[in-house]
């Protein structure tokens, strides 16, 4: 490895349009040059969630602009490119399509190799942007629209431990929002509703907290909001209500990752590292409690920067970097998987009748 690899990664799963570019020189180490996003919450704010024609028309007006903003910010001519690298799912279909064009053009344009990426290995592998991060590790992969429990072994290589049998933690944090009246997206803002609430206000349920290893489930905790919400005569109680959500969720959190440690040190005797990935690792009263239970257990607990939480583009570049190294490239016919898995084994468990 004698030259640099420079990666230019797009990703549109969903309501960001962005375009990143990293480098890594010959000793190995990353940089990122350019971690260009943009966000549509004017576009959806009215509808209070993502409606996804529109957001694929803001990708398709969006995309070519933000490109040329992250070149020019990273100082590389597109000459110097030596990959492609664009979200191929999991996400919205009508999102994923226009990022995936987009990057297999500029891919055949460029005459260079062009890479598909799992938008969830991009959240897994994060943290490999700021800091060393060797394999094996326990992953818990909370976003909008996952929520996970995993061990990895490698690029590609994962075990699903546990999975929400139901909404996702994002999406619970959205929809808790929405019910408190705090403006699209309020699943990030919800957190700061909270400082202001007494925790012990509302005693709400942990649904299977006593069952199910470390599955999770959110839809129980969500239907008791909404009849809560209901009542509410006051801002304080909405505060408090508020309070109480985040506080419930912590505590399902603090077990059930509790539950997947036991059952990460089933596997993995040696190494014990802890990776908290995706938009809600952000939630810093999140961060603070698995922090607790990490200390408790002997993890070392790994966050990436809270830019990197959410969807961007820096860390499909990443994987596209890893891929590139082994040389696991993919054809220009390559499709768009809005159902795209870590652990393709592992069983489907949402809907109706799920046995845990």
């Amino acid at each position: 490895m004698n030259e640099k690899k420079i990666i230019l990664g797009i990703e549109t799963s969903c309501d960001e349009t962005a375009v990143s570019i990293i480098e890594e020189d010959k000793n190995g180490k990353i940089k990122i040059l350019s971690n260009v996003v943009s966000s549509q919450f004017d576009i959806h704010k009215e509808f209070g969630g993502v409606v996804p024609e529109l957001a694929a028309r803001s990708h398709v007006e969006k995309i070519d602009l933000i490109a040329k903003k992250a070149i020019k910010k990273s100082g590389i001519g597109l000459k110097n490119i030596t990959a492609i690298a664009s979200t191929s799912g999991p996400g919205l279909i009508v999102c994923l399509t226009v990022g995936l064009n987009f990057g297999k053009a500029l891919s055949a344009s460029l005459n260079i190799p062009f890479i598909g990426v799992n938008h969830l290995e991009g959240h897994a592998l994060s943290p490999k942007l700021i800091t060393n991060l060797d394999f094996p590790y326990l992953l818990l992969l909370i976003s909008g629209g996952h929520t996970q429990y995993l061990s990895v072994y490698g690029l590609g290589k994962y075990k699903r431990l546990g999975t929400t049998i139901d909404d996702a933690l994002g999406e619970a944090f959205d929809k808790t929002a929405k019910l408190l009246g705090i403006e699209f997206p309020g699943g990030p803002k919800l957190e700061n509703f909270a400082k202001k609430g007494d925790p012990n206000r509302f005693k709400l349920p942990k649904p299977i907290i006593n069952k199910g290893g470390c599955n999770l489930s959110f839809a129980g905790l969500k239907t008791a909001i909404l009849r809560i919400a209901n009542t509410i005569k006051s801002k304080q109680e909405k505060f408090d209500l508020a309070a109480s959500f985040q506080k419930t969720i912590e505590e399902i959190l603090e077990v059930k990752t509790q539950n997947a440690f036991n059952q990460f040190k089933k596997i993995e005797t040696k190494k014990k590292i802890f990776v908290i990935a995706g938009g809600v690792a952000a939630n810093k009263g999140i961060r603070k409690r698995l922090i607790k239970v990490c200390k408790n257990n002997g993890f070392k607990p790994i966050f990436p920067d809270p830019e990197l939480c959410g969807d961007n583009a820096a860390m499909i570049a990443l994987v596209g970097l890893e891929k590139f190294k082994i040389k696991n490239f993919d054809n220009l016919d390559l499709p768009a998987s809005p159902r795209l898995a870590l652990d393709e084994k592992a069983k489907f468990l949402k809907g109706a009748g799920v046995k845990l």
